[in-house]
């Protein structure tokens, strides 16, 4: 597996401080999140799921722990729309480059407006996905933010 992914390479673009970490991804999970978070013995808080939605027929990104589950009414209202539904996973992986399970808010192939949950910020470094399946970025929330140029608000459910 490389380590090195258009997501790595944004990061070293932007001059952020972060950690790869490489685990054995199971494609048969129900919760992509959960076994990442699990096979990298970390808490599932800390480590965030990306996820592509649409928000009135545009896409967004949308970033939170792997344990919860994202509001589509949070999400709207973060962005100031009205209705909100998850992207069908072709379209999030034709939007983005990366495949289901390896989608990374950073280096996509169309970069969208991104909102990430509040609640990541309590946690001084998190894991977001690196850009490819089985592979994780450890670091900081607000450098996250910070290149994502993220809107921050509560999105879970």
């Amino acid at each position: 597996m490389s380590k090195t992914t258009r997501a790595t390479q944004v990061l070293d673009k932007f001059g952020i401080s972060f950690t790869v970490h490489t685990y054995v991804y199971q494609p048969a999970t129900e919760r992509i999140g959960i076994q990442a978070a699990e096979a990298l013995g970390e808490d599932p808080s800390r480590v965030l799921k990306t996820l592509m939605a649409e928000l009135d027929g545009k896409p967004v990104c949308v970033i939170v722990p792997s344990d919860r589950e994202v509001s589509m009414k949070k999400l709207a209202a973060a962005f100031g729309g009205k209705s909100a539904s998850m992207m069908k996973p072709t379209g999030a992986e034709r939007l983005t480059g990366y495949h289901v399970g390896g989608i990374s808010p950073f280096g996509q192939k169309k970069p969208v407006p991104t909102a990430m949950e509040v609640a990541s910020l309590d946690h001084s470094l998190v894991y977001l996905n690196g850009g490819q399946r089985g592979l994780q970025v450890r670091l900081d929330p607000r450098d996250a933010q910070r290149v994502l140029r993220a809107v921050i608000a509560p999105l879970v459910a």
